[in-house]
């Protein structure tokens, strides 16, 4: 992972690589700086082959930490940045980590772990988070350590969201990321002399995998610091990009603040938005192709544990608008039944992948990656799928979140999808409920459009009008947000409990509780 930045060092070293608001760094800079670190860890005493952590928000650093650690052989861990102290002292103690980069700023979401590591370095100074990452820099030999390191060896240990109880670190190779990055540059338009944003946050696997694909690559990746519609729109326009990651809720948050952003920004060097994190809304993605006249989208599927599994390109963007695509690149894919067979076109079916991009595992949990693999070496992270004929694929669903009502699968973003396109409701979510008589009943959550106000007796008939009687929810909620996780995923499971946790008033919908 650090042989992009050592080509481009050589052959384009004055070339700016990254651009973090009135500073920047260049190809020269950022293989001498990544030596430095990488050669100062080394002498700290860190040995090939074990775990650094780094606790910090989206900053040009990141890039050369990425950089330095595959050079001496260590593997990143990666902190959410919203993490608090315990959960950050459970992922630094099972990853085994040695030490830990961090900004200051974040300090108190370490803070139980920051007296017994051997090694902490704290931009800016260091505060009182421990010794002063530049300075470290400064002591270190610019020389690269040139430690041999395998395409099979860790390049990073990225843990799990952790919904279904405790974080899992997921193994991932310096062969699957480095595959992962030029599948990306032939996709999305990524590679040498070519501009692009980190606007997801670098902790999170998507975000960093596409914004070091940047420099990796030898382009420029300019850093959004704080997730802003209005400044991520000004960045665009001023530094040129042309091809940029995002996730369905920056799409909603840009229309939330414009509604015609071409109209109001020079995006004129734009060609190509790609989404990935959670399902983009149809009625979502039909704005999105209104917004950005020209620009080429894609909607891709992919998991930690899998990398990027399917595509749906520019060309199929409308016409097979609500699918994923086809299989990407080195991707097999099958969908299997409750029996293990593979399912016929049209029937849901848990997706399983297999390609040279997976993980390796779970770090020390062999009995969750037996749970994740099947015999042939195909991984699974729980969501259900259907294939049409012409082979598209379409999400239907995590398996966790699929809603049992008398003993009837329901999946809820059959639903969403025709909640979104009511003209009150910006954002929903739609969980399965304790219910006494079906097990489970159909609740939904909803975020207003601003300025409206969601009638809930005119969003039944709506939502009754285009799926069956027996999906439409039973309970309505209007709340001002919804939980989401880095990756803008919404955290149903937060919304589950909190329900379970605090009974809400008796359901609206409980006279429509018959069922077909």
């Amino acid at each position: 992972m650090a042989s992009g930045i050592r080509e481009f060092a050589r052959s384009a070293p004055g070339q700016v690589a990254a651009v973090d608001g009135d500073r920047s760094l260049t190809f020269a800079g950022m293989d001498e700086r990544s030596s430095r670190l990488a050669s100062g860890l080394l002498a700290a005493g860190l040995r090939t082959g074990e775990t650094v952590a780094v606790l910090s928000g989206n900053r040009l650093e990141y890039f050369e930490i990425a950089t330095a650690l595959a050079k001496a052989g260590l593997v990143m861990v990666p902190l959410n940045s919203r993490n608090n102290a315990a959960d950050n002292e459970y992922i630094i103690g099972h990853s085994g980590a040695r030490a830990l980069i961090l900004d200051p700023a974040l300090a108190a979401n370490a803070e139980t772990v920051l007296e017994t590591l051997p090694l902490v370095l704290g931009f800016d100074g260091g505060g009182d988070a421990g010794r002063d990452y530049e300075a470290f820099l400064s002591a270190g030999t610019p020389r690269d350590p040139g430690v041999d390191v395998g395409g099979d060896d860790l390049f990073c240990l990225t843990y799990t969201s952790g919904t279904t109880g405790r974080p899992k670190g997921v193994m991932l190779t310096h062969a699957g990321r480095v595959l992962t990055a030029y599948g990306a540059a032939i996709e999305y338009g990524l590679g040498p002399s070519r501009n692009t944003m980190a606007v997801a946050p670098l902790y999170h696997g998507a975000g960093f995998s596409f914004g070091y694909a940047g420099p990796q690559l030898g382009g420029t990746t300019s850093v959004l610091r704080k997730w802003d519609p209005e400044e991520f729109l000004r960045m665009v326009q001023d530094s040129r990009t042309s091809t940029v990651f995002l996730v369905p809720t920056h799409a909603q948050q840009i229309r939330r603040l414009v509604e015609s952003p071409a109209a109001a920004y020079d995006l004129s060097a734009l060609e190509t938005l790609y989404f990935n994190a959670a399902a983009l809304p149809v009625e979502l993605k039909e704005w999105v192709h209104e917004a950005f006249p020209g620009v080429g989208v894609h909607e891709l599927y992919g998991s930690t544990e899998c990398s990027i599994v399917t595509d749906l390109r520019p060309e199929h963007s409308l016409r097979k608008a609500g699918s994923v695509g086809h299989p990407w690149f080195m991707q097999e894919v099958k969908l299997l039944g409750s029996d293990g067979a593979e399912v016929a076109a049209g029937e849901p079916g848990e997706l399983f992948a297999r390609s040279p991009m997976l993980m390796k595992g779970y770090l020390g949990d062999p009995q969750a990656t037996a749970e994740a693999t099947d015999a042939d070496g195909f991984v699974t992270v729980g969501d259900v799928a259907v294939r049409d004929e012409e082979g598209f694929i379409s999400i239907v669903d995590r398996l966790k979140d699929m809603i049992i009502a008398g003993g009837v699968n329901i999946f809820p973003r059959e639903i969403e999808e025709v909640l979104v396109r009511h003209d009150d409701v910006d954002e929903c979510a739609v969980i399965g409920v304790p219910d006494p008589t079906y097990g489970e009943r159909i609740a939904a959550f909803m975020v207003p459009r601003a300025g409206r106000t969601v009638d809930t007796a005119s969003l039944e008939q709506h939502v009754r009008s285009g799926i069956a009687r027996y999906k439409v929810p039973r309970e309505w909620h209007v709340v001002d947000a919804l939980p989401r996780n880095a990756g803008g995923k919404i955290l149903k499971r937060q919304i589950r409990d909190e329900y379970v946790s605090v009974p809400p008033a008796p359901p609206q919908g409980e006279k429509h509780a018959d069922r077909e």
